[in-house]
C-alpha cells in the first residue's frame, strides 16, 4: 500500500492537468485559469469535429423527412434547407462574432441580463445543453449499435443493443481521456469516409432517376394526388417543419468549440478577428455541404424509395441511404456504407462532449457552482461518460424514447441563441438585423412549441437535467463560500501610500458600512471601534469598505483604491462578497508588509439565520465571524493569519 500512494498522486495529477495552481500564500497565480484547449487547428478540421454531430443526421434524416411528408419530402427538404442558410446560419454567424471564446449564445443572453436573473437563466439553459449534449451522446450511441445489429454479417453474439451502446460510450470517453487532439484526427477520417461514401449513394440514386425518366413521373404523380396546388404544397411543407427540425442540430456546438479554432498570429486575445472570421468559414461551409446533401439525398430516396418501405419495421425506417446502398450497390458496397455510418454515429457524440468539455468550465465554476476542479477536461470527461451510461442504462438504449428529449434539447438551445441575438440587434439599434432575427425567433418558437406540446417527454427529461443543474450548483455555491475569490489584486497608488503609511506601526482597518460618507461619519464610527475594541488612542488607523454591484458573480478581480475624507484614510474595494474581499485584501496586505493586519468590527443585531442567508445570497451577512473563518481555512498557521477584533 505504501507504494501504491505516489501512483495515485500520479494519476490525480494527470487528471487535474491544465488546473491554475494556488499559491502558498493561498491566492491564484495572478494568469487567468486556462479554460481553452492549449491546442488550435485548422477550422476545417474542426468543423469535421463538429460535423460528425451535424453530418450524422444524414443517417435518418432523409428517412424522417419521408415518413413526414411522404411525396413532399424534397420539398418539405427545401425549406429546411432555406432556414438554415437564411436563419441559423446568419445567427450563428452573429453569436461567432459577438461571443469568440466558447460562450456560445448563452453569454449573450448572461451580459443582457445582469444579477441572479441572469445567472438562473443561464444555469436552466445549461440544463438544456446538458439535455442536447448528452442525449446527443446516448442517442448516436444507441442508433450505431442499432446499425450494427441490422446489418447480414454481423454475428449472433454481437446482437444485444443495450451491452454495446454502453461499450461505444465507453469508448467515446475513452477518446477525450486521451486528449482533443486525438478527438480531432478521427473525426476528418470519418467525416471524409461518412460524406465521400454517401456522396456516391447519392450519385448512383441521380444515374438510376436518370436512366429512368418513368420515376420522376411516378413521384410528381403522387404530388399531384395529394396536394392540389403550388399553394397547398408549400403549405403543407411549412407545417411539417418542425418534425424535420432535427436537421439543424449542429450549430451551437460550432460555436462553443471556437476556441479550437485556430486565428491569426497577431490576434487580439479578447477579439480574435482571425478566429472569429474562421469560425464563420467552419459555419458556412457546414452548413452549405449539409444542405446540398439533404436536398439530394431526399430526392433520390423519396423518388426510389417504395413509401411501405419507410413505415416503422420497413427496410429503410431510419436508414434511407443505407437502404439504397445495399439495393443498388450490392451487399459489399452496403457494408462499408453501413461501416461508415456506424462509425459517424458513434463519434457524433465527440462534438457534443467537446460541447460539453468546452462550455461547462466557463460558467460554473466562475458562479461558484461547481468545484473548480471542474475546470479541467478529465475529471469531466469521466463525470459526463458516467452520466452518458446511466442515461442509457434508464432508456434501455432505445433510440424512438430519446428523440423527444433531443429535439427539446436542440431546438431550446437554438430558440435561445434565436432571442439572443435578436436582444443584441435592439440594444445596438440595428433595426434591419433585428426585425430579420425576429422573424427567425418567431419561426424557433413555433417549432419549439410544436415538438414540446407533440411529445412532453423531451420537456420532462429537460427538466430533470435542468433541476439536477440547479440543485449541483446551489450545494456547490454552500459549500465554496468561505473560498477566497479573488482572482488577484490590483491596488491603486493612494492604497498602496496608505499601506505603507500604516505599515510604520502596527496595521489596523475599521471595517465601514458607508453611509453619508462624510467626515462626521467616519469620526462618529472611529470613536466608537476605539471604545469598544480598545485599540490604543494614538495609534493610526485606516478604514476599509466594500462596494458590491453584483452579489451574484462568485469571484472577480479584486480592485483596491484610496482615497481621503478630510484627515481619514479610506480604502475602498470592489467585489462581489464583503467578507471574502476583506481577507483577500488582508492577506495581500500581509504579504506585501510582512506584517500582521488587524480589523476591527462592530457585532451585528440581526439574527444569525437571516445573515447566514444574506451572505449566500447578496455577499454580505454577519461579515466578522465569516471573515475569520475564511481567514482560518485559507491561512492554517495562526501566527501568520491576520487578526480579527470584534466589540459590542
Amino acid at each position: 500500500m505504501a507504494r501504491a500512494k505516489p501512483q495515485l498522486n500520479s494519476f490525480v495529477r494527470w487528471l487535474l492537468q491544465g488546473l491554475p495552481q494556488q499559491s502558498t500564500e493561498g491566492f491564484y497565480t495572478p494568469e487567468t485559469p486556462k479554460t481553452e484547449p492549449q491546442h488550435t487547428h485548422p477550422w476545417y478540421r474542426v468543423m469535421c469535429l463538429t460535423g460528425v454531430d451535424y453530418f450524422s443526421t444524414l443517417g435518418y434524416q432523409p428517412g424522417i423527412a419521408a415518413l413526414a411528408a411522404g411525396a413532399l419530402s424534397p420539398i418539405a427538404t427545401l425549406v429546411l434547407v432555406l432556414v438554415t442558410l437564411l436563419g441559423a446560419l446568419p445567427m450563428y454567424r452573429r453569436v461567432a462574432g459577438e461571443s469568440p471564446h466558447g460562450d456560445g449564445s448563452i453569454s449573450m443572453l448572461e451580459r443582457l441580463l445582469e444579477g441572479w436573473v441572469g445567472k438562473f437563466v443561464v444555469l436552466a439553459l445549461i440544463g438544456f445543453v446538458a439535455t442536447g449534449f448528452v442525449i446527443t451522446i446516448t442517442l448516436s450511441a444507441a442508433d450505431a449499435a442499432k446499425h450494427i445489429i441490422e446489418n447480414p454479417f454481423v454475428p449472433a453474439w454481437m446482437q444485444h443493443q443495450l451491452p454495446l451502446t454502453l461499450l461505444l460510450v465507453v469508448l467515446l470517453g475513452g477518446v477525450f481521456l486521451i486528449g482533443f487532439k486525438e478527438a480531432i484526427g478521427i473525426a476528418v477520417v470519418l467525416v471524409v469516409f461518412y460524406i465521400g461514401s454517401s456522396l456516391v449513394v447519392v450519385l448512383e440514386g441521380f444515374r438510376l432517376i436518370l436512366a429512368d425518366p418513368s420515376l420522376i413521373a411516378n413521384w410528381t404523380g403522387r404530388l399531384s394526388i395529394d396536394y392540389s396546388s403550388v399553394g397547398a404544397v408549400i403549405g403543407a411543407s411549412l407545417l411539417v417543419f418542425p418534425k424535420l427540425a432535427l436537421g439543424l442540430s449542429g450549430f451551437e456546438t460550432g460555436v462553443v468549440v471556437m476556441p479550437l479554432v485556430r486565428g491569426y498570429p497577431d490576434d487580439d486575445p479578447r477579439y480574435p478577428k482571425g478566429r472569429i472570421e474562421n469560425s464563420r468559414k467552419l459555419l458556412t461551409t457546414a452548413a452549405l455541404i449539409m444542405s446540398f446533401m439533404l436536398i439530394t439525398s431526399a430526392f433520390v430516396t423519396t423518388v426510389l424509395i417504395p413509401p411501405e418501405a419507410f413505415q416503422p419495421g420497413g427496410e429503410a425506417n431510419g436508414r434511407a441511404l443505407a437502404y439504397l446502398a445495399h439495393e443498388h450497390l450490392g451487399e459489399l458496397f452496403g457494408s462499408l456504407y453501413d461501416l461508415s455510418t456506424i462509425l459517424i454515429l458513434w463519434f457524433a457524440g465527440a462534438s457534443a462532449m467537446a460541447g460539453l468539455l468546452n462550455i461547462t468550465p466557463r460558467y460554473l465554476p466562475r458562479y461558484g457552482m461547481a468545484p473548480d476542479w471542474a475546470r479541467a477536461t478529465r475529471p469531466l470527461t469521466l463525470i459526463f461518460t458516467a452520466i452518458c451510461l446511466a442515461v442509457t442504462l434508464a432508456f434501455r438504449a432505445d433510440v424512438d424514447a430519446q428523440a423527444g428529449a433531443y429535439a427539446t434539447g436542440v431546438l431550446a438551445l437554438m430558440t435561445s441563441a434565436a432571442v439572443a441575438v435578436t436582444l443584441s440587434a435592439l440594444h445596438k439599434k440595428q433595426t434591419w438585423a433585428a426585425a430579420g432575427f425576429g422573424l427567425v425567433s418567431l419561426v424557433f418558437i413555433y417549432t419549439s412549441v410544436v415538438i414540446v406540446l407533440g411529445n412532453l417527454s423531451g420537456l420532462q427529461i429537460a427538466s430533470f437535467f435542468i433541476v439536477g443543474v440547479m440543485v449541483v450548483s446551489i450545494v456547490s455555491r454552500i459549500v465554496r463560500s468561505t473560498e477566497l475569490r479573488a482572482e488577484r489584486v490590483e491596488v491603486d497608488a493612494e492604497a498602496r501610500r496608505i499601506i505603507r503609511n500604516l505599515a510604520q506601526g502596527e496595521i489596523r482597518f475599521i471595517a465601514n458600512h458607508r453611509q453619508r460618507g462624510d467626515i462626521g461619519e467616519y469620526s462618529s464610527k472611529e470613536a466608537v471601534v476605539r471604545r469598544l475594541t480598545h485599540i490604543p488612542p494614538k495609534d493610526p488607523v485606516a478604514f476599509l469598505e466594500v462596494f458590491v454591484p453584483d452579489a451574484s458573480d462568485f469571484s472577480d478581480v479584486l480592485k483596491v483604491w484610496g482615497v481621503e475624507v478630510g484627515d481619514y484614510p479610506i480604502i475602498r474595494i470592489q467585489s462581489p462578497s464583503i467578507p471574502n474581499a476583506i481577507a483577500a485584501f488582508l492577506l495581500y496586505v500581509r504579504d506585501q508588509t510582512g506584517k500582521i493586519p488587524h480589523i476591527y468590527f462592530e457585532w451585528s443585531e440581526s439574527s444569525p439565520i437571516f445573515k447566514a442567508f444574506t451572505f449566500l445570497a447578496f455577499g454580505e451577512g454577519d461579515v466578522p465571524p465569516m471573515t475569520r473563518e475564511i481567514l482560518r481555512q485559507a491561512e492554517p498557521d495562526p501566527s501568520r493569519r491576520p487578526v480579527v477584533h470584534v466589540g459590542g
